[in-house]
């Protein structure tokens, strides 16, 4: 049965609950018929730019025929099988291909789902590090405005990013720092680093002996505004945290495979965490699937004779095959030198628009990292509650762009495989608009 245009619409308002949106409120949601390369296309035959990577997860375009034939092969062979009892050739490889390129020991990978969950994972296997060596360590810190996904561990990790006021007493309680977020021109940058490092001896002073994890999105912190900070700073808070005998968790689910110019942060910053947590581009968009890769020294802490020293936590499509499939493919091109060459472009681009925009009124706080640049539109609020950002995005989907402003703060964060001439288009636009806002 064929359904059209109407039919397809009022099936999805009558039964889909989408996220992040208040459906009291929402305009009809767009119906994507199909995608291919940077270019989202509608059933109402518009195509947009997706300049957001479709929340983050997509590398290489839509559609990448590598990937789609590497998933499609793997379906013909094995679609999944528990991995409690079993293993397969995917998830070895997969995991052998990013310990590879990860730095010092990390050399242990556990699968789960998506971000949210890898983030759980870690938080879990912090805390039961410190059990299974006979300590009772239930403090976390993290930082002021970090987002690490939403359940309930992850929440409580990010409980200062405004997210999760409704679930407030479901949380177990974080330590909060302050995140010492620069851009271009910023010159109070060391100020405000020695002022994160002074807050976290403190917090370290307060609960001796009691701080299981640090936890951290390095070098961007996303869903807070693109918040960026310096490979300089995370060097600095690696030897604070070792200073202090606690643990290092890196939240580099939308930072990993290349975002910030390097293939992971860590390694662009030269630091070694002890947990480091990886979804979203992953798997290049396809699937599913993130990963939380620990130190050999974590992973030793859970060996014994019986099950109370194992780490009993798992879920139905753990390392699921078509998943692994899709990540070695999308790892193939992502180390090709026609992608690093593409990622070094990109960063070219934005580097050019921003300095651009710098002179516009309504235009603060350029800031780029990688292919991710942003800035502050001002006027209209800031945060989450800024009348500017549905605005924003209005005008850009009419401009066929696919923008979604973080409150006041616009950002670009494009597939690696954007032409110039498409990314040029999106500056275009955004130049256009913030124009017209600053009449």
């Amino acid at each position: 049965m064929t359904l059209s245009y109407d039919d397809l619409r009022a099936l999805d308002a009558r039964h889909v609950w989408h996220p992040f949106t208040q459906a009291g409120t929402a305009k009809p949601a767009i119906l994507a018929l199909g995608a291919k390369g940077a270019t989202i296309f509608a059933a109402d035959g518009r195509e947009y730019l997706d300049m957001v990577s479709s929340w983050w997860v997509n590398l290489h375009g839509h559609a990448n025929p590598a990937i789609a034939q590497a998933v499609a092969d793997q379906a013909g062979r094995l679609e999944q099988v528990i991995f409690a009892d079993f293993t397969h050739e995917p998830a070895a490889r997969l995991a052998h291909r990013v310990c590879k390129r990860l730095p010092g020991d990390l050399n242990r990978v556990f699968y789960s789902d998506d971000g949210s969950t890898a983030v759980e994972v870690a938080l879990k296997l912090a805390h039961q590090y410190w059990r299974n060596h006979g300590q009772h360590r239930n403090t976390y810190i993290a930082f002021e405005g970090g987002y690490h996904g939403d359940t309930a561990g992850a929440m409580s990790a990010g409980h200062s990013s405004g997210y999760f006021s409704a679930w407030k007493e479901m949380l177990f309680p974080v330590e909060t720092v302050p995140f010492p977020a620069t851009w271009d021109g910023d010159d109070q940058v060391e100020a405000k680093e020695l002022a994160a490092l002074d807050a976290i001896d403190l917090v370290f002073a307060a609960n001796p002996d009691h701080v299981s994890a640090l936890i951290i999105e390095p070098l961007i912190q996303g869903a807070s505004g693109m918040r960026m900070c310096r490979p300089d700073f995370l060097r600095k808070l690696e030897a604070k945290v070792r200073e202090h005998g606690s643990l290092l968790i890196l939240d580099e689910v939308m930072t990993g495979f290349g975002r910030t110019g390097d293939i992971f942060a860590c390694v662009k910053s030269d630091i070694t965490p002890d947990l480091i947590c990886l979804s979203k581009g992953l798997t290049g968009g396809f699937l599913p699937l993130s990963m939380t890769v620990a130190r050999d020294g974590i992973f030793e802490a859970f060996l014994g004779q019986d099950l109370s020293r194992a780490f009993l936590h798992g879920h139905s499509y753990t390392a699921n095959p078509l998943g692994c499939a899709a990540g070695l493919a999308s790892i193939d091109l992502l180390e090709g030198p026609a992608c690093q060459q593409r990622i070094k472009e990109i960063g070219a681009i934005h580097r050019q628009r921003l300095d651009g925009l710098k002179s516009l009124a309504n235009v603060a706080h350029t800031r780029l990292t990688g292919t991710v640049a942003a800035l502050d539109v001002i006027g209209g609020g800031k945060g989450y509650e800024a009348t500017i950002g549905p605005r924003l995005k209005t005008a850009f989907l009419e401009r066929g762009l696919l923008l979604r402003p973080l409150g006041n703060v616009l950002y670009l964060l494009p597939p690696y495989c954007i032409t110039d001439a498409e990314l040029h288009r999106a500056w275009d636009g955004v130049d256009e608009v913030l124009r017209q806002l600053a009449k």
